[in-house]
């Protein structure tokens, strides 16, 4: 049994779910979220509360169970609070700022590296060395984040680079010389 299927989603004030056969829209302050579940889970909405079934205990269908629940939630949650992830920039002129919509980026290379947000994330940099990644999609935040961290790595000699705020970059010693 699936525990995290079988949990009901509650809907709070202010949201509108709205289901069409394997597609679901919600709608709430910050913004609208639509996707398409798989055809063989079957969702309802009854009241303020919403419940995800399977048809019958195939592996499949017991690992969609679980994943088609959470990705419903999460996109409640979105439309209600902002997701956002924390990225860290170390290294002696290693910079970031912000023009307009675009995020630039100081990372050692011989020009500065340019982001262009998709739709539906905004950058925020709080100081020279913090970026703060904003949406309401889960999945759109979380990739966007990795992709902004795949411009410099952080570097596990000297510990330069781009890392989320929370990751702890383990750290090698480096040449010993000789003995």
């Amino acid at each position: 049994m699936s525990r995290i299927g079988n949990k009901p989603i509650t809907v709070p004030e202010g949201v509108e779910v709205t289901l069409n056969e394997n597609h679901i829209t919600v709608k709430g302050p910050k913004g609208t979220l639509e996707r398409d579940f798989h055809k063989n889970m079957e969702v309802k909405l009854e009241g303020n509360t919403i419940t995800v079934k399977r048809p019958n205990d195939d592996p499949a269908n017991k690992s969609l169970h679980g994943l088609t629940r959470t990705l419903i939630n999460n996109m409640i949650e979105g439309v209600v609070h902002e997701y956002k992830k924390n990225l860290e920039i170390n290294g002696v002129g290693y910079r970031a700022q912000k023009k307009g919509n675009v995020l630039v980026m100081n990372l050692g290379y011989s020009h500065p590296v340019e982001m262009d947000p998709p739709e539906g994330i905004t950058f925020d940099v709080t100081d020279a060395n913090h970026i703060t990644v904003r949406g309401i999609d889960k999945e759109l935040v979380g990739q966007t984040a990795a992709v902004v961290r795949t411009k410099r790595p952080p570097e596990v000699y000297r510990g330069k680079g781009i890392k989320y705020e929370t990751e702890h970059i383990r750290r090698k010693e480096g040449k010993s010389g000789k003995k």
